[in-house]
């Protein structure tokens, strides 16, 4: 029986993810088990439910677990996909083929069944690597259960251990009801839905009212086209399937570019993050005199704008944008019909929150609370995000990362990081808010917005560290934590004493010169300096912040480094190098060297 040690890498923070070479027809046949073992499970865990559940349980025992599959465009995502079905079906479970499909797609049609849903797609990581991302029970799975299925899967007998490759399995298309056009037309149309609420609600109470008590159909007029010349680039992944025909339902003047379906990904990786990955569209929107140019990535999770000058709004302005389009746009009611609680009796005893992760600027709190949000600080991580918002009870009204993910959370549409949504969320706020001139709107308000110099979010190779169980990131949040310690108990103290080094080995950080003078500890540690280690290890400085910690989704640290002033950014990215050179001088030096945006 295979062990699938090799593939065990794979299995990752979010979701699977590798090199192609390690999907092979084995893993495939394991890994379907797997997941049918774990859909299956779930009416048996039904059946465990106490008396008062006893309704539920019946209903559900009485109906098949459906699980929605798609895949993305990548060479050999069709077969796996194809592949997962058919296991899935083999075992008695009900399968919906959505085909290609973006993934925020994909979730759209979980939501219409009971929340079950796979996906094959690796977003936006290079042609040779391959991915799968799932839901249960409505939600994405956590860490520990992703490698829960892992060990699931090692129990799986499979005999074929050769490269699946694309096409080369059987075709055996299930029955649904479903065709490429009713797939598409329901997310379209539930789009539609939302602006004509956003719209309704818009106009004076009295209009509210009596349009509430009319037939839904007679209260609701058709969507006028937002005048709005739009470059869209697809970077040939899965949007390349729906873009053209979602935008074209909501702007007048739709272009497009890279929006053939390929898995070879002719125009690079299909990540709008990366450094200079939106040079095209940039040129684009200046040769087309365009309004705006968006940008989405391999699974149309990520979004990145570029404005009427062809300039790149950079992730945290974008995060403030959005966060600004979801708390203008609260609805009403943001409970069920028959809900005592609506938005002005939580408004008035808690300000809404916006969730941004750690990478974030140092701006972006006060530009929030400018807002009057709450602004609080995540793990990176969407998935992680997405499970903080569903325990919020609708208090997170909004999430962002500066990877583009963006998630609005206000009932209206799916709780998760759809890069289309937010951006027709974008276009319809800019055109039907009360300012001078909305085309202009978005290169007016980022420009207004606080000045900042940041490097990109960079990967630096992992160290290697030597005679300790803890990582590097893992002894520089300790070491942060002792220097913090120490100068709030000595603040009065004689700049000459030294550092108790037994303290010092107490926190792990034998490496660290135990001759370091209080000075020395105070230019490590300014006053004024916040320490956050909820994830790696983020300082945030009167004049910029730094954060470095260890990446979900590969063996590398990430680092990112933003000053108000290039100066300020080199100062900050000397007080990092300073404080790991202890630890390993190769990476301090490379701290230093990373360039700015």
């Amino acid at each position: 029986m295979p062990t699938f040690a090799e593939q065990q890498s794979l299995f990752r923070a979010y979701d699977i993810r590798g090199s192609h070479q390690y999907f092979t027809t084995n893993f495939i046949q394991a890994l379907g088990n797997a997941f049918a073992h774990l859909y299956s499970g779930l009416l048996c865990l039904s059946e465990d439910n106490d008396s008062q559940n006893s309704l539920l349980t019946q209903s559900l025992t009485s109906l098949e677990t459906i699980i929605v599959i798609g895949y993305d465009v990548r060479n050999g995502s069709n077969a796996i996909a194809q592949k997962l079905a058919d296991i899935l079906a083999q075992r008695g479970l009900q399968v919906v083929q959505l085909g290609l499909v973006t993934t925020p797609m994909m979730v759209f049609w979980a939501e219409q069944y009971q929340g079950h849903g796979i996906i094959v797609t690796a977003s936006h990581s290079a042609k040779e690597i391959l991915g799968i991302k799932w839901l249960v029970n409505h939600q994405s799975p956590s860490s520990s259960e992703i490698q829960l299925l892992y060990h699931q899967l090692t129990k799986s007998n499979s005999k074929n251990n050769s490269v699946i490759q694309a096409n080369t399995l059987k075709q055996n298309t299930q029955d649904t009801g479903l065709s490429t056009e009713d797939i598409a037309t329901a997310y379209i149309e539930a789009i539609a839905q939302v602006f004509q609420q956003i719209d309704q609600s818009s106009k004076p109470h009295s209009n509210r009212q009596n349009a509430s008590r009319q037939h839904p159909k007679e209260s609701q007029q058709p969507l006028s086209k937002l005048d709005f010349r739009v470059v869209i680039d697809c970077m040939h992944g899965a949007t390349s399937a729906i873009a053209q025909r979602l935008f074209g339902r909501f702007c007048q003047d739709v272009i497009m570019m890279n929006d053939i379906a390929d898995g070879n990904f002719p125009s690079g990786n299909p990540d709008p993050t990366e450094p200079h990955r939106l040079t095209q569209l940039q040129h684009n929107v200046i040769h087309h005199q365009a309004d705006i140019g968006i940008a989405f990535d391999g699974d149309g999770d990520r979004l990145m704008i570029v404005d009427t000058n062809g300039k790149v709004v950079s992730p945290d302005h974008l995060l403030y944008l959005l966060a600004q389009v979801a708390i203008a746009e609260r609805p009403d009611t943001l409970y069920d019909a028959d809900s005592i609680y609506d938005a002005e009796s939580i408004s008035s005893q808690r300000s809404p929150q916006v969730l941004f992760d750690i990478k974030c600027s140092h701006h972006l709190p006060k530009l929030l609370s400018d807002l009057d949000a709450t602004p609080v600080m995540s793990r990176t991580g969407s998935s992680f995000m997405r499970q903080q918002i569903q325990s919020s009870d609708y208090q997170i009204v909004f999430a962002g990362e500066l990877s583009g993910h963006f998630i609005f959370n206000d009932s209206r549409f799916i709780v998760y990081d759809d890069a289309t949504y937010a951006a027709l969320r974008l276009l319809h706020w800019l055109a039907t808010d009360e300012l001078v001139d909305s085309k202009r709107a978005l290169t007016d308000i980022t420009e207004s917005l606080p000045a900042m110099v940041s490097t990109a979010d960079h990967y630096l190779p992992m160290p290697t560290t030597f005679g300790t169980e803890y990582s590097l990131v893992e002894q520089l949040a300790r070491f942060c934590r002792y220097l913090r310690q120490l100068l709030e108990a000595t603040a009065a103290d004689s700049v000459h004493h030294l550092i108790n080094t037994d303290l010092l080995l107490d926190c792990h950080c034998s490496v660290v010169e135990p001759h370091l003078t209080l000075k020395q500890a105070r230019d490590l540690m300014p006053v004024g300096t916040t320490l956050s280690c909820i994830d790696g290890v983020r300082l945030d400085f009167p004049h910029g912040f730094g954060v470095l910690r260890q990446s979900n989704t590969s063996h590398h640290l990430t680092a990112r480094f933003a000053g108000d002033s290039i100066d300020d950014l080199a100062d900050i990215q000397a007080k990092f190098a300073a404080l790991c050179h202890p630890f390993d001088e190769e990476l301090a030096a490379k701290i230093v060297a990373i360039p700015a945006e």
